[in-house]
């Protein structure tokens, strides 16, 4: 069997996937691209996408509920100088892409005034960072059930307090292919699934929750009993430890972040803010900021799409370009924004595989992929036993950001009261409040744990969500404001 180049194979799959099966070929998405650059336009661009989706639900020991759907369609993009005009249909064909090909190029009133020359066509050049398989097709119904009783079967079995389960198994098949003005042409197969389970557990009339789980860009066989049970050893984990908490402590004080998923308030507080829209607008607090102290010595963060089968990684982004290790701050220096191909364009800068969109129904912007913290040389332990009087949160919940000023607030779903290095007692309902620029700037002890989220982040930016990843090592922060019940 003679196997080909995987950049060939993918565009391979998405051209069966997406235009032949509509009696489109290359020409035709020419043709439609050449009606845009009709008009004078800086750039254009059509999005083909083919996404099948199943997702299956456990509650009270039973599977309640089974999705599957099919999406599919196309969006076309003009661009002038800082406008867009986009459109988009689940119609695949020829006519909806001329008629939607003559919609936005009315973006730029001005004609060219002569017959529109294609370029030749490209390939661009892509990673290979995961397989290009239908991850629902990896198990069958029986075995996906299956797996979910015994997610039900496991938690129940840890712990008598134990009264309600619930897990949820998703998985995705997604086929995108981009067509470009320049004659670039970029496709990607992009796998993703993830396992989550939540455990109420009851003491004393008193319930609590817990939740864990991952996942990432493989198939469903990554949910083996090890993996399985080390989810919901985690979850039963979390909700005990929440029965034995008391009121958090109020006020200003030293916050300690564990590693892993806690790198969810550098992705809110920091990495928004580093996108590169809103500093071309000037809107962001780090605005005007490159090559200045915006961080503590030590500080060295990422935003990288080539971690292989990680949930935020990429092989090209959706304008077709091929994903990057893009360092944005090092040493507590800033040294890059995230950007996509338009506000990279304005800010006369190169794009950094960060143009996005949740589907073909939207417009693409920067965003991040895989965004994290490097380690630093303290161990864990030290930096817990250096709190005099303070918060060690070790897992978050949901937060929220003024990209503008930088203020941030974040609850911490598990978190502990620590005095003269010594961890007491788990708290609730503990909160983090601060400034984002300003946070970094106050890190003053950095582990050598640095470890990467299970696999379960979503970000959410002007209504559109996308898989992303985050991580950090231990962090030590002197001087945040803890909002507590206390």
């Amino acid at each position: 069997m003679i196997s080909r180049e995987p950049t060939i194979e993918r565009l391979a799959i998405a051209k069966a996937l997406l235009l032949t099966p509509f009696g489109l070929n290359e020409s035709h998405l020419s043709r439609a691209l050449g009606e845009i650059k009709a008009h004078k336009v800086d750039e254009a661009d059509l999005y083909f996408q083919y996404t099948r989706s199943e997702g299956w639900s456990l509650e009270e020991g039973i599977v309640k509920t089974g999705s599957f759907s099919i999406d599919q369609g196309v969006g076309v993009r003009a661009v002038s100088g800082e406008k867009t005009a986009f459109a988009y249909s689940d119609d695949i064909s020829n006519a909806s892409l001329l008629d939607a090909a003559r919609t936005v190029r009315a973006i730029s009133s001005a004609a060219t005034g002569a017959k529109t020359r294609m370029p030749s066509r490209k390939v661009a050049s892509s990673r290979s960072l995961y397989p290009d398989l239908d991850p629902i097709s990896t198990l069958d119904s029986t075995t996906k059930v299956e797996l979910l009783g015994k997610v039900e079967k496991l938690a129940r079995g840890r712990d008598p307090r134990v009264v309600q389960v619930m897990a949820g198994l998703a998985s995705e098949y997604d086929v995108v292919l981009v067509a470009r003005a320049d004659g670039t042409m970029a496709a990607d197969v992009r796998p993703l699934v993830r396992l989550s389970v939540t455990v109420i557990a009851e003491q004393k009339g008193r319930r609590e929750v817990g939740s864990a789980g991952g996942g990432g860009r493989f198939g469903l066989a990554y949910f083996d009993d090890a993996m399985i049970a080390r989810y919901v050893d985690e979850a039963v984990k979390a909700a005990l430890t929440n029965l034995e908490s008391r009121p958090a402590p109020a006020g200003e004080m030293t916050v300690v972040l564990g590693p892993g998923w806690p790198g969810i308030l550098l992705h809110e507080a920091i990495g928004h803010g580093l996108e590169g829209d809103f500093n071309r607008k000037g809107s962001s607090a780090f605005s005007g900021k490159v090559g200045q102290r915006v961080a503590a010595k030590g500080v060295t963060v990422l935003d990288d799409g080539t971690i292989s089968d990680r949930r935020g990684s990429l092989n090209v982004d959706d304008e077709g370009n091929t994903s990057q290790r893009n360092v944005l701050i090092e040493d507590g220096i800033l040294k890059a924004y995230i950007q996509d191909a338009m506000n990279a364009r304005l800010m006369g800068v190169a794009p950094t595989g960060n143009g996005r969109r949740e589907s073909y129904a939207h417009v693409p912007m920067p965003r991040m992929t895989n965004t994290y913290m490097l380690a630093g040389d303290k161990e864990p332990q030290e930096i817990v036993a250096s709190i005099k009087r303070g918060l060690y949160a070790t897992n978050f919940g949901g937060g929220q950001v003024d990209i503008t000023s930088g203020k941030f607030v974040f609850s911490a779903s598990e978190a502990y009261w620590v005095e003269n290095g010594k961890v007491l007692y788990p708290v609730k309902g503990a909160t983090i409040v601060g400034n984002g620029p300003d946070a970094l700037t106050r890190v003053t002890m950095i582990g050598n744990d640095m470890k990467l989220d299970s696999g379960v982040g979503t970000c959410g930016k002007e209504g559109q969500s996308v898989p992303v990843g985050v991580g950090q090592p231990t962090l030590r922060i002197d001087g945040l404001t803890v909002g507590g019940t206390a």
